[in-house]
């Protein structure tokens, strides 16, 4: 599996981005009919990794490699609209709009942390398969513990919310996203594949746009 995969890589990669693509357009679909706030975290949510995974895909094809700059806009793009996740688990939890706006404030504060991250971050090509992508390497302890809260600090609490709301309304959902995520994201430190870890959390993020959307059709009705 591991030698298919690496063969494969950037195919692989592309065809997560195409999905990516559709399942981003049905979120916007359903954010224009249900106007619901939890809809279009979702879908720019989706924005975000869509935008990862190309720029990470294209890199072989540019002729001096990726561009620095363009590796940074993945890692902007991944600080200013993960912590999203938070308000999506408020919204799931149906806080009032006074813990909605605390909510909001906590999450905008992350947000600016999360940009500052990326901004200060340093950056390595790193290299597996046909795939010539940035990494971050040797950044700031301060940054690293901010990328840390963004990939973990965000995930288990969508867990903890969706095992709430699962209980509450008789829909996994949300638990579903936050925890496909997780697994994926652990699968590769599990598994020894540490440099396909970028990778294999990719399937881990289209299973939780999936399931996203499968809560955002829900919320239609």
């Amino acid at each position: 599996m591991r030698e298919f995969l690496i063969s494969n890589l950037t195919l692989l990669i592309f065809a997560i981005t195409l999905v990516e693509l559709i399942l981003g357009v049905f979120l916007f679909l359903s954010y224009s009919k249900s106007k619901k706030t939890v809809t279009l975290c979702m879908a720019l949510i989706t924005v975000g990794l869509i935008v990862d995974a190309f720029l990470i895909g294209i890199g072989k094809f540019l002729p001096n490699g990726p561009i620095e700059g363009l590796s940074r806009v993945r890692f902007i793009c991944h600080g200013a609209l993960i912590p999203l996740i938070f308000p999506i688990c408020g919204y799931g939890l149906r806080l009032k709009k006074g813990l909605m706006k605390v909510l909001w404030i906590a999450t905008a504060v992350i947000i600016v942390l999360g940009i500052a991250q990326a901004v200060a971050v340093n950056l390595d090509i790193k290299t597996i398969g046909d795939v010539i992508r940035h990494a971050s390497a040797g950044s700031p302890v301060w940054a690293e513990k901010i990328s840390r809260i963004l990939s973990y600090g965000t995930v288990i609490p969508l867990i903890i919310v969706g095992i709430i709301v699962w209980v509450k309304e008789k829909t996994p959902h949300l638990f579903l996203s936050g925890f496909l995520m997780f697994a994926f994201s652990a699968l590769g430190p599990a598994t020894g594949n540490f440099d396909l870890i970028f990778f294999i959390s990719m399937i881990g993020e289209l299973f939780m746009i999936l399931f996203f959307l499968l809560y955002a059709k829900r919320e239609e009705k």
